[in-house]
């Protein structure tokens, strides 16, 4: 259940000695004219341990903070950020973006709706073990791993965790606050067998504290799972090449459905035409029965934020309905010129970055089809359950995705694992060709990181079990 939102208001001011209301009239001054813009105020601190080879490799703790000050005049944006926070340092900003209002007279946007609802804890995870504990946790992963399995040759394991404080002051007084944890887990194994080697992996994560991934019961069942793919993999033949039915199993396969259709859903591409969606809004993009959704409202998710980085409370926005697209993700200088709301998706990956429209948690619902139904009525084709990398074309959303571990379908059965086989296609095409939708909705592990132009943020994906028709594979088998 989510938690009221308590937030120090006075972090920043207590820390720099700076006065709360000079900053708030330089602010103002520098916003005057402007259609929008904010101070973006930030402090983080981040921990990661890395362990391979059985050893410690790195430890690493780092402190961040600064500020971005932007004004907003139609289309145009004037942006200026610092690592140091002083009264100074803004004033300098404030001259900077005055000048892309300058001659311009703007109407001020209305400040984002107030929230009183926070969906993660505030607590500090660098501050819920301590630092021979998590040492030791990474120790025990690669010793469990290795007593496992006798064909396991390396373990590689890895911890991290932030915590965030964010504070966004807009002209006239307004200003709203965030405290952000962020932890994740990683595991990968490498197995090797009659000089054949394989790998596997796992990783999960949240907004949270440490607590969850340090119980035996969670890490253990992370290593295990890492090891049971390296060992399928091991038994893996050449993936066949050409136009087939794929099977994409529930959870992280959704990665597939963010990156090829996700991107093209964001207002700014579609702003600007760019989009193979844009200006469909009301036309049917996809196969009845596929309804896709942006939702960063779900407690505790990687991708999930009580406030965007505008200060919007994010909301569950429907992209595609029954196969009719409905929205795009806004924040608010897309959403103001295009005449529509903004959706809670304006995200930056730092103070020193500009906001963008964004992606949080994005899934696919499910259906009302039994994952054995869909996989039973496969005459010939693959089923894929884990996917690595990937390129997107956003213009007209071709892909190419790696499948990390897969599997042979011939009549209805699973049959053995390939390897090498990649997804080739068009995400609005592939849409068109979902023919059966599972009833087993499952979002992934907490791993998620998306880039978009040259920012990283945290996200989710999701779907159910899907079946694709008419989808190309590319292979490594030889040809017959």
């Amino acid at each position: 259940m989510s938690a009221p939102f308590k937030p120090d208001q006075e972090l920043f001011f207590t820390r720099t000695g700076m006065d709360r209301g000079r900053v708030q009239q330089t602010v103002d001054q520098a916003l005057k004219g402007s259609d929008d813009g904010e101070l973006y105020l930030e402090y983080s601190q981040s921990e990661s341990f890395a362990y391979d080879d059985g050893r410690l490799k790195a430890a690493t703790f780092d402190t961040t903070q600064g500020f971005g000050l932007r004004a907003v005049a139609g289309e145009a944006t004037g942006y200026a950020h610092a690592s140091e926070i002083s009264e100074d340092a803004i004033a300098r900003a404030a001259g900077t973006v005055r000048a892309v209002s300058r001659g311009y007279s703007g109407v001020a946007a209305a400040g984002p709706a107030r929230t009183n609802i926070k969906l993660y804890t505030d607590i500090d995870p660098l501050e819920t073990a301590g630092f021979e504990k998590k040492v030791k946790l990474l120790e025990e992963m690669n010793a469990y791993a290795r007593d496992k399995d006798s064909r396991v040759r390396q373990v590689s394991a890895s911890l991290s965790g932030e915590w965030q404080r964010i504070e966004i002051i807009r002209a006239g007084g307004e200003h709203y606050s965030d405290i952000r944890p962020l932890v994740r887990l990683n595991v990968s194994v490498v197995v090797e067998d009659n000089g054949r080697q394989e790998s596997g992996s796992f990783g999960g994560g949240g907004r949270q504290g440490y607590e969850t991934y340090l119980d035996p019961a969670y890490w253990q069942g992370a290593i295990d799972e890492a090891l049971r793919q390296a060992l399928v993999n091991l038994t893996s033949i050449p993936a066949p090449a050409g136009e087939m039915t794929v099977v994409l199993g529930p959870g992280w396969p959704g990665i597939l459905l963010h990156e090829a259709i996700g991107h093209g859903l964001e207002g700014d591409f579609n702003r600007k035409g760019t989009s193979a969606f844009a200006g469909l809004l009301g036309s049917r993009v996809a196969a009845p029965g596929v309804t896709v959704v942006d939702d960063g409202t779900l407690d505790g998710r990687r991708g999930s934020l009580s406030i965007d980085d505008e200060g919007t409370p994010t909301h569950r926005t429907v992209l595609i309905e029954d196969g009719i697209l409905k929205g795009y993700m806004q924040d608010r200088q897309n959403a103001r010129l295009m005449g529509v709301a903004p959706t809670g998706n304006g995200r930056r990956q730092s103070y020193a970055s500009p906001v963008m429209p964004r992606m949080t948690n994005t899934y696919m619902l499910g259906g009302d089809k039994d994952p054995r139904e869909i996989l039973a009525s496969v005459k010939k084709g693959i089923y894929a359950s884990n996917f690595g990398g990937g390129q997107v074309d956003i213009t007209n959303g071709k892909f190419v995705f790696s499948c990390t571990e897969a599997y042979l379908v011939e009549d209805g059965k699973l049959g053995p694992a390939i390897k090498g086989a990649t997804l080739i296609g068009s995400g609005p095409e592939s849409l068109t060709r979902v023919s059966m939708i599972g009833n087993d909705m499952k979002l992934d592990t907490g791993v998620g990181t998306c880039g978009k132009n040259g920012q990283s943020v945290p996200v989710g994906v999701g779907q159910p079990t899907l079946r694709l028709d008419g989808l190309t594979v590319g292979g490594t088998a030889q040809a017959a």
